[in-house]
């Protein structure tokens, strides 16, 4: 029995690929986080980690979703303006990297419940700043993006362990899907509330409440420790043999390596590389479509005289719904739709990921710009190809993470998701919401106040975003040529 279970270690060690197998449908014995209906267990942490990342990117865009009253509140310029998500963004991503380290080597439950404590109370107390404190506004959006990024770093990882590659796309595109659900339920919460309690602050008393309840959830469902489901594992699973030694001698190897090795290591992998130099694209173009496309259809339809300019106590956050509800609908779509491609596409291509996200990139590309070039004259077509614009975005959330996770050994994963979320915001959606405030404040400093140059400072900014999106396209495009060997690299 022993020699069968060390022949089978060997041929799995020696170059079987499990994930391809199971892509393919071919089922094979898994070691579980409880012994006790395992299955169950699985789906009810996915579903608190699920509920996690939903409240988290519902607090990301609190702010775009009542962005016209806060920039009456505080009397703020669009540079000014934009420095709110930039704030947000620079600590998230600062905040990430500790994060990961922290991840790899401690305790990832006890890491998500703090975390997600600390980012609810600072929300709920940021309700209370009043009109002559607007720094400590600013800071108070810079603490909740230390918070949340606990959460975006450690929670695909426990999906990860918990999932084989042929289910693990499934269920990252699930977890995923609230990246768009929680930024649309974010602008729609947000105005919901300003307009029914006259009080744009009432919108930061929400999702305290809800984080409550997560953590409540986290505690009680989500077990202390999580192991990794290996094929070496699943080998030992079939004779009845799981090693807790295996476990220890990983938290071993790990704590081995400082920090930097791992960097180092993961700056060497050409497919990582690339993959998170077109997620900074896609996280640019994201962040200044998230923080400015309310108030820029907002200036759109003030020109075209459907609107009237906001005078009143409260302003109409109209679009903040409606480009809320475009965020939800096109970005369950957009993700369903990418990992079903890759799902299909994999069978016949083993460099489809990156084609995918490739190919969806630059069709977004074009839509943005067409979008902003009919802005002034059709609001419906401006729309309509913002839709399309987010939609093909979406495709790539769940199979660019997915690309990291096979391309990447697993004791460096939570390393690796937080250097791609430093990169990806420094050179992403950190600057983009401040840049395009700036372009448009340098426009229209240039020319005679008018409602027409307020429109077209914050048109011509947003160009730069359909250039950025094609650029993403073309590393994605470059992630294609090195794929294979890094994967074959990481299940060595």
């Amino acid at each position: 029995e022993h020699e069968d279970t060390g022949l089978l270690l060997q041929a799995l060690l020696e170059g079987q690929n499990y994930g391809a197998a199971a892509a393919d449908g071919a089922q094979c014995p898994s070691v579980s986080v409880s012994r006790n209906n395992p299955a169950k267990r699985d789906c009810l942490v996915v579903a608190v980690l699920c509920f996690g990342n939903l409240i988290n990117f519902i607090d990301w865009f609190i702010v775009p979703g009542i962005l016209l009253d806060i920039q009456k509140y505080f009397g703020l310029s669009d540079g000014k303006t934009g420095l709110l998500q930039t704030v947000f963004t620079l600590c998230y991503m600062l905040a990430a990297p500790i994060f990961g380290y922290l991840g790899d080597r401690y305790n990832r439950k006890i890491i998500l419940g703090a975390g997600l404590f600390f980012w609810s109370g600072v929300t709920l107390g940021s309700s209370f700043i009043t009109e002559s404190h607007y720094r400590i506004f600013v800071l108070s959006r810079g603490l909740v993006g230390i918070g949340s990024a606990s959460y975006s770093t450690i929670a695909p990882t426990i999906i990860a362990d918990l999932f084989e590659e042929g289910k693990r796309t499934t269920v990252l595109s699930i977890f995923y899907i609230f990246i768009p659900v929680g930024s649309g339920c974010g602008y729609m919460l947000a105005a919901g509330i300003a307009k029914s309690t006259g009080d744009w602050h009432w919108a930061f008393r929400v999702t305290p409440c809800m984080g409550g309840l997560a953590l409540l959830l986290l505690i009680l469902l989500v077990p202390h420790r999580i192991q990794r489901k290996t094929a070496a594992h699943r080998a030992l699973s079939i004779s009845g043999m799981i090693l807790e030694a295996d476990e220890k001698a990983d938290v071993h190897r790990t704590a081995k390596t400082t920090w930097f090795q791992d960097v180092g290591s993961l700056v060497k992998n050409c497919s990582f590389v690339c993959s998170s130099l077109g997620l900074t694209a896609m996280a640019f173009v994201t962040g200044a479509l998230g923080m400015w496309m309310p108030l820029f259809l907002y200036r759109a339809q003030v020109v075209q005289g459907i609107v009237p300019p906001c005078l009143q106590e409260s302003c109409n956050s109209s679009n903040s719904l409606i480009f809320g509800g475009i965020t939800i609908g096109t970005g369950i779509l957009g993700i369903i739709a990418g990992a079903e491609a890759a799902r299909r596409l994999r069978k016949r291509n083993n460099k489809a990921d990156p084609l995918i996200c490739a190919t969806s990139m630059f069709i977004s590309a074009l839509c943005l710009y067409i979008a902003l070039m009919v802005a002034q004259t059709n609001i419906l077509s401006t729309f309509i190809f913002i839709a399309f614009g987010e939609l093909f975005l979406s495709v790539n959330w769940a199979v660019v993470t997915d690309i990291l996770l096979y391309v990447v050994t697993p004791r460096r994963q939570s390393t690796a998701i937080a250097l791609q979320i430093l990169v990806s915001h420094l050179l992403g959606d950190a600057g983009s919401p401040y840049l395009i405030g700036l372009i448009s404040n340098a426009l229209q400093a240039r020319n005679i106040p008018s409602l027409q140059w307020s429109f077209r400072s914050m048109q011509y900014s947003f160009v730069i975003c359909a250039f950025v999106g094609a650029f993403g396209g073309g590393f994605f495009l470059l992630t294609s040529f090195y794929i294979e060997e890094d994967r074959k690299e990481a299940q060595r």
